[in-house]
């Protein structure tokens, strides 16, 4: 099942980045040009040291906090770009060019949920593992490594809230967590995949700019044009990437969403043959406990 969801979700992002562009086109110029102007405040005399005003060291307060904002900028439009993806990848939304409203704080405060619920999965689970190590060695080192990935199981399994937001599905986290019964480790496997995938092309976003700012001459106008392409350039990376992924996780759980993707009968029936599993286990070892809870 984890090449199933690797190979369903890169074909995904492959097929739709014209679609990304098509539903996004306004939220990238905008986020363009926010960058541009927040990039423009630094205005620095021998361009910047690094690729990008969001890579440079913070040498003021002042530019520390605008920075920030930069950051929480790019971050809402970036959910935009990402919600307006998945509704013309799932229903064939064609939504207002530029809308931001209910829908798009659901979806950020799911991905602020999803971010304390990884976070609260992975400090018991380093503590624990600190504790080990401390008794153990070898061992505890072995869980200490492992404490992250499995944290990401944990947020991935809960994860597909975030596209049923976006198409205003009311799926709960509880129901996200039955859905996904069977498919956890996949999932997280494919996540990390995927995160490999996107910090690579990010990477090489950058190697592409500072070719261009080494090859270019040092004009002011286009020292700032390579300063706002690098975020924006992340920004649509990363939403390409993971709306993808996301989406192939979420058609998975929703059979009249299956085909769209381009995910085969066999494959859901797959996914809900796992799923079925999972829950014989978990109801065979509840069974066992009450058993044992018996006088």
């Amino acid at each position: 099942m984890f090449l199933t969801l690797l190979e369903r979700s890169w074909s995904l992002a492959q097929h739709n980045i014209g679609t990304l562009f098509r539903t996004g086109w306004a939220y990238v110029l905008l986020l363009a040009a926010v960058n541009a102007a927040i990039g423009a405040t630094f205005s620095p005399s021998a361009g910047f040291s690094t690729v990008s005003y969001m890579t440079e060291p913070v040498d003021a307060v002042d530019k520390g906090g605008l920075r920030l904002l930069a950051v929480l900028v790019n971050a809402l439009l970036g959910f935009s770009i990402a919600i307006a993806y998945v509704r013309r990848i799932l229903i064939d939304a064609h939504d207002f060019p530029l809308s931001i409203g209910k829908r798009t704080l659901n979806v950020i405060l799911n991905q602020i949920l999803l971010s304390l619920i990884g976070i609260a999965a992975l400090v018991p689970l380093i503590i624990i593992a600190l504790l080990l190590a401390a008794v153990t060695g070898g061992i505890g080192l072995f869980f200490l490594f492992a404490a992250p990935f499995i944290s990401l199981m944990v947020v991935q399994k809960f994860s597909v809230i975030l596209p049923a937001a976006a198409v205003d599905d009311p799926l709960t986290l509880k129901e996200s967590w039955r859905a996904t019964s069977g498919l956890g480790w996949a999932m997280a496997f494919a996540a990390l995949v995927m995160s490999l995938l996107a910090g690579c092309l990010i990477g090489l976003w950058m190697l592409v700019l500072q070719a261009f700012n080494a090859v270019l001459p040092a004009d002011p106008v286009m020292i700032q044009v390579g300063s706002a392409l690098f975020p924006t350039g992340l920004i649509l990376i990363g939403v390409w990437i993971f709306a993808s992924l996301h989406a192939t996780f979420y058609g998975l759980i929703r059979e009249r969403f299956a085909a769209r993707l381009g995910l085969t009968q066999t494959d859901y029936k797959t996914a809900d043959a796992r799923r079925l599993q999972a829950r014989e286990k978990a109801e065979k070892a509840l069974a066992r406990v009450r058993r044992l809870r018996k006088p």
